[in-house]
């Protein structure tokens, strides 16, 4: 791959394919280089890798430390020189005392004394492919030989790297092939069910998950040719969900606000369908009456608007679970995320919650269509993670639920 930039998309992988080999390069000490195109969340799941490492002693969770090559000199990585003296013995066996040059090493690269706090530091190098040559060959001896000038990295700390591919139509320059061999390279692709596995635990607005669940193709629709400034892509469907989440009884937004927040990050055409999306929800009634019991039927037919009332239940049900417990020191996997165990806080309010499934689950036995009720029971096990939670034996409709959906979530 002289280039590093031309990547058969064949071989590209999501964030769930992607984790396992990035661990597996932590521990050996490779540096691995991430390419994909804009928005798709290179930098989110650099530090999120991080974030993963423990120390059992301390509780301090490694961290990451980010340097943008494309807005950096070659001195910012190898340092500014400067006259320093030094001891040496000549050929009579004095000590004399030469004039050397030296370099101050930048201090934003990770010092000996803060990677010590830390039980991983991963040196992120990101946007290489848009630092100039010059940038790029500073950044040589650093990737492979893990010193640059007078500066050695410490031994807890892992190189990493990502990058937009020329095809992307960014500002990129041709990685050099010695630069490009002292890496090992992944492709990353957007996928919703790697995407959602992420979004969940990382609180994304219910209603940017209930869209994109309706609408996967959504997720990511990046056109190197468009004149748009403004594309949907995982980074900027987060960018609609801090907008929306700023919409509160407090401080209501109207639907025209909400339009031209939503299309300044992911475009026009994808901003009206959303905006219609959410006005099919304002006539649905409230997740809370659905799992009480005071709502039992639903009226509409509309698919779209059954998956935003389940996907609003699941979130009502999550932060009931999260209110009321608390997390433990152990941790499990939602695909190949890491996520902490939690332990209720009390018997009687885990089996408020119990009642709380059983009476979601009769609401969707009895008015939701056969594929939308595995669709919710799916994500309910797979993604927002229940039967964790509590023991689903416990519930009353197990045996309905058993009968009428597990057949068809083995892989779940």
């Amino acid at each position: 791959m002289p280039s590093g930039t031309k990547i058969d998309v064949s071989d590209a992988l999501t964030i769930d394919e992607l984790m396992p080999l990035l661990r597996t390069c932590i521990e050996v000490k490779m540096p691995a280089f991430l390419w994909a195109g804009p928005g798709v969340g290179k930098s989110s799941i650099i530090r999120q890798i991080a974030d993963e490492v423990v120390d059992p002693k301390t509780k301090a969770h490694g961290v990451c430390v980010d340097m943008r090559l494309s807005q950096m000199s070659p001195t910012d990585i190898i340092g500014i020189p400067f006259k320093a003296t030094d001891t040496t013995t000549n050929e009579a066996g004095e000590k004399v005392t030469v004039e050397v040059m030296r370099f101050a090493p930048p201090s934003r690269l990770p010092s000996a004394a803060f990677a010590k706090k830390y039980p991983l530091v991963i040196l992120f190098l990101d946007e290489m492919s848009s630092a100039p040559p010059s940038v790029q060959a500073a950044a040589y001896e650093l990737v492979l030989d893990r010193r640059c000038g007078e500066y050695v990295l410490p031994d807890n700390v892992v190189v990493f790297a990502a990058g937009n591919r020329e095809s992307d139509r960014g500002v990129t320059y041709r990685m050099a092939t010695p630069l490009a061999n002292r890496f090992v390279h992944f492709e990353l692709k957007p996928e919703f069910d790697s995407w959602l596995n992420w979004a969940i635990p990382a609180g994304v607005h219910a209603d940017v998950i209930a869209y994109l669940s309706a609408a996967k193709a959504s997720l990511y629709n990046f056109e190197p040719n468009s004149a748009s400034r403004s594309f949907p892509t995982p980074r900027s469907w987060e960018f609609v969900s801090n907008f929306l989440k700023q919409n509160t009884t407090e401080h209501v937004m109207t639907d025209s606000t909400i339009r031209v927040l939503v299309a300044s990050a992911v475009g026009s055409g994808e901003s009206v369908k959303f905006i219609n999306y959410l006005k099919i929800g304002k006539d649905l009634p409230k997740p809370a009456d659905i799992l009480s019991g005071k709502v039992k039927e639903l009226k509409t037919r509309e698919i779209s608007a059954h998956y935003q009332l389940i996907i609003n239940c699941l979130h009502e049900m999550r932060e009931y679970w999260h209110s009321n417990s608390v997390p433990t020191e152990g941790t499990f996997k939602v695909g190949n995320m890491p996520v902490q165990q939690r332990k209720w806080n009390n018997a009687k309010l885990e089996d408020k919650w119990v009642t709380m499934f059983d009476t979601f689950n009769t609401f969707i036995i009895t008015q939701i269509p056969l594929e939308i009720g595995i669709m919710a029971m799916r994500m309910a096990v797979a993604n927002y993670y229940f039967s964790v939670s509590t023991d689903m034996t416990q519930l009353k409709t197990w045996p309905k639920m058993a009968e009428k959906y597990f057949a068809f979530m083995k892989d779940a």
